[in-house]
């Protein structure tokens, strides 16, 4: 972006203060993180007022700033756009931008896998057109104008990631958004708190269509009835479904992982045999949406093909890490059921190392219903497969409580609090042999017994 700061006082129809033709090539809200040139966005919450950080944000090297009017002492040394509210100037001036911006914007949600099938499509993109995409967890109201006030002029395909934690925030996000192709990779369990029931939670997820420009596509997780029931009430809409069941129009069958990867059949609109360097069915189930999205916008089978072997994820998303003789899958950076009995049937089915442990975190923001969330997964874990079972957190009590009931013979520990239980066990009876699972909702930071090793 390269705008005068009169250009973007006329985007907000808002009056610019000493100084109109200076040129502004970002925006920021943190000034720890503030580049040079860019406009800084000052928020007042509740514990915080950021028109205190202005003299900061100069130092940086800020062109200019926003100012709420109702903020006394505006500054005089540096040019000024007055608003009436600074986080709706910023999704303003980032549906303005959008308006002008000639890139072809996919959307991405669901309740796992948004984060990885955004890595996987920029990676699938990227050796054939100029892709930017959502950075970190910028996937909110906050996060998404910023995003897009982040592209440069030239970018070529622009990937969003959606989050939501309640009705309404998808469709906001998506009517800012205005993506030609939308996908939703799942419905899980993740937000039922909020939402009451995985119907709810499809409803919300459904709201990316609210902002699909005309003539675009949804690509859809045909193998899940929730969604094929909110499409079928659609008439009209463009619709691609992915899966693992024969009857979507691209589905994934075969699938053989190692070390490398994993390896797979795909069928449909694409047909023949592809490889991803990442581990897990449900990361081929995101990568089948991706071709299905690479294919609608002209990539050939090929192109497909040789570019899907260079993807790469995001850390904590079925992440193998060596240490020393141990080998660790870091699947860490959230969890909900859905997710987790993916890991434990990838567990189950691999064969890289003979003796597999899981170590399970809590899952958080289930509802009513956590308890027997937890309890459940029970019935995912192979019990003939998986040699030692490691939980944390006061949840996963119930689970430890279930294995010692009916299965009293498995190697099971459990720990509420302190990680040095897991890591005591792990250092006395891990081995070359062992290759061990890390899940759990984020705010368990299992990557902490993971860095005790590194």
């Amino acid at each position: 972006m390269k705008k005068t700061v009169q250009q973007v006082a006329n985007w907000l129809q808002q009056e610019a203060v000493n100084g109109q033709q200076e040129w502004i090539t970002g925006v920021s809200i943190n000034t720890r993180t503030l580049q040079p040139g860019d406009l800084f966005i000052p928020f007042k919450g509740e514990k915080t007022n950021g028109h205190q950080y202005i003299q900061q944000a100069i130092e940086a090297g800020a062109t200019a700033t926003l100012w709420q009017k109702d903020e006394p002492n505006m500054p005089t040394n540096i040019p000024v756009i007055l608003v009436d509210d600074a986080e709706e100037a910023l999704q303003q001036m980032a549906k303005a931008y959008r308006a002008e911006h000639q890139a072809t914007f996919i959307g991405i949600t669901g309740s796992n896998g948004k984060t990885s099938t955004k890595d996987l499509l920029a990676g699938t993109l990227m050796p054939y057109y100029k892709v930017q995409k959502t950075e970190g967890n910028f996937n909110n109201q906050l996060g998404m104008p910023l995003t897009i006030l982040s592209l440069d002029e030239d970018t070529e395909f622009a990937i969003l990631e959606m989050g939501m934690d309640g009705f309404g925030q998808i469709e906001f996000l998506t009517k800012l958004a205005k993506p030609h192709h939308v996908i939703i990779t799942n419905i899980g369990e993740a937000h039922m708190e909020a939402l009451g029931s995985r119907a709810g939670i499809a409803k919300a997820k459904f709201e990316i269509i609210q902002g699909l420009q005309e003539n675009g596509r949804l690509f859809f997780d045909g193998d899940e009835p929730l969604l094929q029931e909110l499409v079928a009430q659609e008439k009209g809409l463009q619709t691609t479904s992915f899966g693992f069941e024969s009857t979507n129009d691209l589905y994934a069958d075969q699938i053989e992982t190692n070390e490398e990867g994993s390896q797979f059949e795909v069928h449909g609109l694409l047909n023949g045999q592809f490889m991803i360097p990442v581990l897990g069915s449900h990361q081929v189930k995101n990568t089948v949406a991706v071709m299905g999205v690479a294919h609608t916008i002209g990539l050939t089978d090929d192109q497909i093909r040789t570019s899907l072997k260079q993807v790469s994820l995001t850390n904590m998303r079925m992440q193998l890490v060596t240490c020393g003789s141990l080998l660790f899958i870091n699947d860490a950076y959230n969890a909900a059921p859905t997710s987790v009995r993916a890991a434990l049937t990838f567990m189950s089915t691999t064969q890289m190392r003979p003796n597999k442990w899981v170590v399970l975190g809590d899952m958080l923001e289930l509802g009513e219903q956590e308890e027997q969330y937890h309890h459940d997964l029970i019935e995912s874990i192979d019990f003939d497969e998986i040699q030692t079972i490691c939980l944390y957190g006061s949840r996963m009590k119930v689970l430890y409580a279930a294995i010692q009931t009916q299965y009293p013979t498995v190697d099971v520990v459990w720990s509420e609090q302190a990680y040095e239980p897991i890591i005591q066990k792990i250092e006395q009876q891990a081995d070359e042999k062992t290759m061990i699972l890390l899940k759990g909702s984020r705010g368990m930071a299992l990557e902490t017994i993971l860095k005790h090793f590194q």
